[in-house]
């Protein structure tokens, strides 16, 4: 039975990983696969680079895999209905949306099934030696890096051939267990993964990137403002769950405390662990 790690590069699936390199997790898993939406910040594909050097000195293949850069395809969206051509497609990111009576909606998202979960499920085909559209005799094990905390993201797989595990849930670890495992073993702390224009990022988020990544910050900035030229909408689209620009939203910069405001920050699948 193939054993394969979905990897978001995150402190929970980074902890997995290196978990089961170390002979903590078993069976050693044949191979793990990044699924990369060409939109994670500078930092994660720093942190990837310096996981596949371990991936190597364990002998656990890391396979990167893309459907197409995920921010080129909204951008190309976004000009096609600027122009008033034929509509191009594009999975749903998570926008918000201010209602007519004044309340925020979050649109259905369709990202992560497409960027990250389809994806990998065909680069899991691929290695195992299948061929599109062909029948699959054999099981695979995905594992999942959520942990405890999060046990509320768990949901078994919807494709037949592939089952879901979830090694953290079965020992018990959150996700501070996870960086005190990383830090006891001499391991940094992973980034966040998501990618940068994700709007499941909350004001701490936002504010870090602003402070620390300002070409990043730049470009979440610019395509807040592009999105909302999509004409597919009734109503115009953010990226901040505020419903205003994204530079001009107050993110508390002169506070210690930034609290979330009641939608789930996180972004299903396998975009944050």
């Amino acid at each position: 039975m193939t054993q394969v790690i979905s990897l978001g590069a995150g402190v929970q699936s980074t902890t997995m990983f290196l978990m089961a390199c170390h002979g903590e997790i078993e069976p050693k898993p044949d191979f793990a696969i990044f699924a990369d939406t060409g939109w994670e910040p500078k930092k994660v594909y720093k942190h990837l680079e310096w996981l596949k050097t371990k991936a190597y000195e364990f002998g656990v293949p890391i396979i990167t895999v893309q459907k197409s850069n995920i921010r080129d395809d909204l951008l190309t969206a976004v000009d096609a209905d600027v122009q008033s051509k034929n509509q191009v497609r594009f999975a749903n990111f998570p926008f918000f949306v201010k209602n007519k009576d004044g309340s925020i909606s979050m649109l259905k998202r369709q990202c992560t099934k497409e960027y990250k979960i389809e994806v990998i499920q065909k680069a899991i085909r691929e290695q195992i030696g299948y061929q599109p559209r062909q029948r699959i005799k054999e099981k695979v094990v995905e594992w999942i890096g959520i942990s405890t905390d999060e046990i509320m993201r768990v949901k078994p797989s919807r494709v037949s051939w592939i089952e879901h595990r979830w090694p953290l849930i079965e020992l018990g670890m959150n996700r501070l267990d996870c960086m005190n495992w990383l830090t006891r073993n001499g391991y940094p702390i992973p980034p966040k993964s998501s990618c940068i224009g994700c709007p499941f990022h909350d004001d701490r988020l936002w504010l870090e990137m602003k402070r620390e990544a300002p070409e990043e910050w730049e470009e979440a900035v610019k395509v807040d403002y592009e999105i909302r030229k999509l004409k597919r909408f009734k109503n115009e689209v953010y990226l901040h769950r505020s419903c205003v620009p994204l530079d001009q939203v107050d993110l508390r910069e002169n506070q210690m405390d930034l609290f979330d405001d009641g939608f789930i920050n996180e972004c299903e699948g396998m975009c944050g662990v």
